[in-house]
């Protein structure tokens, strides 16, 4: 019995695929803050321009930012989240609060992000049906795939 030669198909890996990439979630958070430049980003990122222009590019394709000319002479563009790329901040938001307590600790922290009922925001994923705090034991993993189940591909002959 034979198992399957490719990995789990799974759509945290697809993801991964388009933003996974050093520097790429970070482009996603200074275009997120507003700052959308090229030089603005090389700056607050730290990445080598090259590698900058190859993020950008590869988020544009994937529709998670647009790049817009804001100078002709000489030609610049600025880049801004899509709607896609919007729906990834919540995703920025958790791997903050992440760092912010693991690595951190919550001291010394570089940043916070103010809700607009003007309290510190501080993410929690909620059931969208019930509005449930979600925790890893109430969760129960239902595979999609064909020939895979929670534990890994089915044999086959």
């Amino acid at each position: 019995m034979a198992a399957p030669k490719d990995p789990r198909p799974c759509s945290i890996a697809d993801t991964l695929a388009v933003v996974g990439e050093k520097y790429s979630l970070l482009v996603l958070r200074e275009v997120c803050l507003g700052n959308g430049r090229f030089d603005q980003l090389a700056r607050n990122i730290g990445a080598p321009r090259d590698i900058l222009a190859t993020r950008l590019r590869r988020l544009v394709e994937a529709g998670v930012l647009t790049r817009r000319a804001y100078s002709e002479h000489p030609q610049r563009f600025d880049y801004r989240p899509t709607a896609a790329g919007l729906e990834l901040e919540p995703v920025l938001m958790a791997l903050k609060e992440w760092g912010d307590h693991h690595l951190r600790h919550h001291t010394d922290l570089p940043m916070t992000m103010e809700h607009s009922c003007g309290h510190e925001l501080v993410p929690v994923v909620t059931c969208r049906a019930c509005g449930s705090p979600v925790h890893h034991d109430d969760l129960t993993a239902h595979p999609q795939t064909p020939g895979w189940t929670v534990k890994g591909p089915v044999a086959t002959s």
